[in-house]
Parts: structure tokens; sequence; C-alpha cells
């Protein structure tokens, strides 16, 4: 391959098991291309899995790009299949202070009273813990495991955002969220969400947000392991669209 017309991007995920490979490179002529035009021919190298890159989304420098963008070979691309939406106390964090305390990545077991101290304000009367466990039984089949995948810096910048977008909502609302990568056993926290807020009312909406965006917009990816196999779970609540306007579902989360 010529390396000056090199495009390299990182595949994640049920995507990296497919083409099993974590990083594919390209040879092409062009310094700029849309990332329509990337996928298009990623379609036709890989015909075989067409279905799943035609629904992934490209990352660019860590953010979300619409299939209209236009990327260079100079940029870290990454493409992201649809999100699981769905004793080592390693944390890796995007920065030093507060923020990056309160929005982190871990290998090993998350500590749910940690990371509600995060968010703990003397003149808040609301603190509210989402805890998400691995379930032993999902539709008839006995899951033995989950094992979790991130985008790390981009997963951490977008859980910062979902924080970000918590106190534009509810002003003084406080919010930390903790998410496991790695084998994660039945009953075991996959994730850990604190919000606290001067009111209960703004605690409980802000805390369903949360989760909510998550699933829409964090690069995490989910595993379920079976007695008898494997699969990755990918975004369940319609096609996966990051970049779309986001409103909380009606009625209740799946």
């Amino acid at each position: 391959m010529n390396r000056a017309h090199s495009w390299r991007i990182a595949l994640f995920a049920g995507l990296a098991e497919r083409l099993e490979a974590r990083f594919i490179d390209m040879d092409y002529e062009e310094d700029e291309l849309t990332v329509g035009e990337i996928k298009r021919r990623l379609m036709a190298r890989y015909p075989d899995q067409a279905d799943l890159l035609s629904v992934s989304f490209m990352a660019r420098n860590q953010a979300f790009a619409s299939d209209e963008t236009v990327v260079s070979r100079s940029d870290e691309l990454a493409l992201l299949p649809p999100v699981s939406g769905g004793a080592d106390d390693e944390t890796r964090e995007a920065a030093s202070g507060a923020k990056a305390k309160r929005y982190a990545v871990v290998t090993g077991p998350i500590n749910a009273e940690t990371v509600r101290q995060l968010v703990a304000h003397p003149d808040h009367g609301a603190c509210l813990l989402f805890i998400g466990t691995t379930r032993e039984w999902t539709n008839g089949s006995r899951t033995v495991l989950l094992e979790y995948e991130a985008y790390v810096p981009m997963a951490i910048g977008a859980l910062e955002r979902i924080g970000e977008e918590i106190a534009e909502r509810w002003p003084g609302t406080l919010c930390a969220i903790h998410h496991r990568i790695g084998k994660v056993g039945i009953g075991e926290a996959s994730v850990v969400i604190a919000v606290s807020s001067p009111h209960r009312a703004a605690g409980y909406e802000a805390s369903r947000y949360a989760i909510e965006r998550l699933k829409q917009t964090v690069p995490i990816w989910k595993k379920e392991v079976y007695e008898d196999g494997s699969e990755w779970k990918g975004h369940q609540l319609g096609p996966w669209n990051p970049l779309a306007p986001f409103e909380l579902p009606e009625g209740g989360a799946s």
C-alpha cells in the first residue's frame, strides 16, 4: 500500500469482530472525502458487511460526523456500529479536576457510594442513584456475563456533554456517570449514575435523561455472552442516529 495515500479507520465492537481487524487502511488518492463516500467504498469492499456498515457512524477527531461531512486523511477517524443503548480500580479520565472525576470509564468494579459523593451538595435536597446491572435472563436466554467495549476518549467526552446538558436543562443539578468496560458478571454494576438537585422532581427527570442520552450518544458497546454463544447488542430504540435532536421517550425506559 502507498503510505502517502493511506487512510486509516479504527473499528470497534461487532464491526471489528466481523472484519477481524481493529483498523482498516485504504489507499485513496484523495486528501478529502465525505463520510458517505467512504462508507460507500467500504460497502463495496466488504459487501457481506454492508448491512452493518450502512448503519454505522463515522467519528472524526472524537466527534460524530454525518454522511455529508468532509473528512481528511490526517483526521483521527473511527467507524462506530450502533451503541448498546442498550479488584482492579483503574480509572481512565479525560483531564484533571472535578469534571474528570465525575465522568469516567473504568475497568474494575464501580463503587456506587464513591460516585454519589461526587455530586453531594449541602444545598441539595435530593440525591438519586441509578445502577445498571447484569440480569441473568433476557427474552428466554440465560446470560452468563456481559462484555463492554468503549472508544474511551470519545466516550468520556460524550458523558461530559450529558452532564453539561443536564446542568443547562435543570440549573443547579449535578451529575456523575461511571461506566465499566470489560467483563461484568451477573448482578454486577455496569453503569452508575448519580444526580443531586435542590428538588426531587428535577433529580428524577435528570437521572432518566442521563441514561437515555447515554444509550443514544456514548460509544460503548455490549456483548451478551450466553450459555451457547454470544451476540453484540446494538441500539434497540429504533434507527440509531446520535446526531438527531433528543427528547425523552414517552412511558418507561427499556
